[in-house]
Formats: structure tokens, sequence, C-alpha cells
């Protein structure tokens, strides 16, 4: 039995709750997938610069880089709004994707049928949503220099190379082939007025050619924010850059019922990062009632995308749904005059699902 090593960054606010959930869902699957995890703790953002006066200590460096696969909770601290750049708690998350080279961020959005009442949207509109957002993570303007601002001015720099763009597109169409169904991309940019978008455009439309298999559209981005409510069976992968994939993976959670929902897997040359969509939502940290299934969906997609271990993945993905056909809400949940559970016991449920198929799968071998 192999031993992977997973670097748990539980971060701040809810995260260390929601990553608890995690690490519990995972040491559930350990034993009848055939799989050891050596978990390592290791501090970010707020939590760290409390503890080392830096957001992303030299610990924490060795500690990623070393493992098999890192697994954050969240990171932001509302304390921390008026420090100096580099002692804020999203410097240490930038510096972490920038120090991994995770370039590719995958954020896959389906809508549990259980919890088609959960959206604001109709359930028509709902049916036969599944897509990803593929959006590129360490370029644009959250890293582009020069930046900067004085008492009258700020400048922020938008900047892609073709290279940059060409990787990002390749891990879109590859999506794209390996989900199979529709097989469609859609870039998503802002070529009208950008020339950085015109650059986009002009070598996404390069890479589709060596995807014949695969259909390109292209968006723009006000148009895809607008289909996402109005038609968002109508994607399959998304396309973008940075900051627009910021915004519209944000946006695609009112499709799930939930930002408390959503995980998301950043891909790159070496060890995976693994985190849920969600912030840190400073309200609501040790109260018991964060939602924990984006966390313990991230574990299942760090287990299919960053260890190889795609059946374990599939049971944590089955446990979820089991749990919620059950009926188990958490407080974001529940509709008005419905029971919900916390944090740990909507864990505990999800845990015991996955045992209950370790048993069942040992029980037929």
């Amino acid at each position: 039995m192999r031993t992977y090593t997973i670097a748990v960054l539980p971060g701040d606010g809810i995260g260390p709750e929601v990553i608890a959930q995690a690490v519990r869902v995972l040491e559930a699957v350990s034993e009848p997938f055939d799989a050891r995890f050596a978990f390592e703790t290791c501090a970010i953002g707020a939590a760290a610069v409390r503890a080392a006066h830096d957001p992303l200590p030299a610990e924490t460096r060795a500690a990623v880089v070393r493992a098999d696969a890192v697994l954050l909770g969240a990171v932001g601290d509302p304390a921390l709004d008026g420090a100096p750049r580099e002692l804020r708690a999203e410097t240490g998350l930038l510096a972490l994707r920038k120090l991994l080279n995770v370039y590719a961020n995958l954020r896959p959005v389906t809508v549990h049928q259980a919890l088609l009442g959960c959206s604001p949207l109709k359930p028509e509109r709902l049916r036969g949503v599944d897509l990803v957002v593929v959006r590129e993570l360490t370029g644009g303007l959250y890293y582009g220099t020069p930046r900067g601002k004085s008492g009258v001015s700020a400048v922020n720099t938008l900047a892609y190379s073709r290279p940059e763009i060409e990787r990002i597109a390749l891990v879109a169409f590859e999506t794209a082939r390996r989900r199979g169904g529709r097989r469609l991309v859609t870039s998503v940019d802002k070529a009208n007025v950008l020339e950085v978008s015109q650059l986009w455009r002009e070598v996404v439309t390069e890479v589709a050619r060596g995807y014949p298999d695969v259909r390109l559209e292209h968006s723009y981005v006000d148009t895809a924010a607008m289909r996402l409510v109005t038609d968002p069976a109508s994607f399959d992968v998304v396309l973008t850059e940075n900051m627009f994939g910021d915004i519209l993976s944000d946006e695609a959670a009112v499709l799930a019922g939930s930002l408390g929902l959503l995980p998301s897997a950043s891909l790159g040359d070496g060890p995976g990062l693994f985190e849920p969509v969600h912030g840190s939502a400073p309200p609501l940290a040790g109260r018991d009632v964060a939602n924990p299934i984006g966390a313990i969906a991230t574990a299942a997609l760090l287990l299919r995308h960053g260890l190889g271990l795609a059946d374990a993945a599939d049971a944590i993905d089955e446990a979820i749904t089991t749990v919620l056909y059950a009926g188990a809400r958490t407080q974001d949940l529940a509709r008005p005059g419905e029971p919900c559970i916390g944090t740990a016991e909507m864990g505990a449920r999800i845990a015991d699902s996955v045992y209950a198929q370790g048993e069942a799968l040992q029980g037929h071998s």
C-alpha cells in the first residue's frame, strides 16, 4: 500500500473546519481503496501572518513542494485589509500558486438533482447543467507588473504571452475531449476592446485546429455571464483568463445552489493545489454552520487529478450524492422550516457513506 503525502493548509475563517471534514473523508476512503495518506499541516494566510509574520512561511513552502498534493481551506481576514500587500492573506495564496506553477484551474459545476430547489433559477433552466470552467491561474491582472497605487492614481497590468495561452488552451481542449459528450470549448474574452483578448482568441483558434473532434466557440465575457444564468446547460468547457474565470466561476455557484458546494483543482507540472471555491467567510467561523461539501468534493478532485485514484474519488462523489438525497442539509441549503445539520455532522455522514461503500466493496472481493 503506497503512502501519499498531502500538505494540508487549513488557512483562515471556516477553512480549518471544512478541511477537517475533508481529511476525515480521506481517512475513510483510505483502507477500502488501498491507499495510505500522510498529512502534514502548515499555516497560510492570516494564520501564518499571526504565527510567522509571513502569509506563506518558509516551512509551508518547503512542505508543499515535497508533497504529492496540497489541500487548502481558504485564506482571508478583514483584520488585514489595511496591512501592507506583503502581509495580506491573499498575497500568500497568490505566492503559493506561483510557487507550484499551477497554471490551470479546473472548477466543475454540476447540479445535484436533490438540490434543484436551492438555486434561485427555475429548475427547468438547471436540468442538464454539467460544465467545467478552465481558468488560467498564474497570469493576467493578478500577477502583471507594473502595479501600484499612489494618492491620486493606481495601475494594474494585464499581459499574456503566446505560450501561456497555448498551455491553458491545451488543458481546455483535452478536458473537453476526455469528458466526451458535446466536446465543446467556449473561449471567453473581450476581444472587441482588449488587445490581450485579441491575442487570446488568435492562439486559442490555432490550438483548436489540433482538435478536430472538439468544437470551439468564442464569446465575449459579458455575453458569457448572461448565458450562465439564462442558458447554463449550453456550456461544456469554459476557457478563460484569470480575472474573467474568477468572476464567472463564482457566478456559476448560483447554479449549484451554494458557493459551499463547489470544488476546484489547480494543476501544473508538479504537485496540484486543491481548494474549495468559497472564501474564508469569517462571520461563519467557529459556529459549526459552514457547508463542508465543497471541501470534501475538493478531496475527490485531489484523488482523481492529483493522485490518480479515480475509484476512491468516485466513492466520495457517490457518498455526497447519497447524503444529499437522504435529505441532509447545512444551513445554506435548507429551505425555510427545514431541519439543518452542522459542518461536523455533514462530514460524518459523508464519511459513513464512504465506509459503507468500502464494506460493500470488500464483501464482493
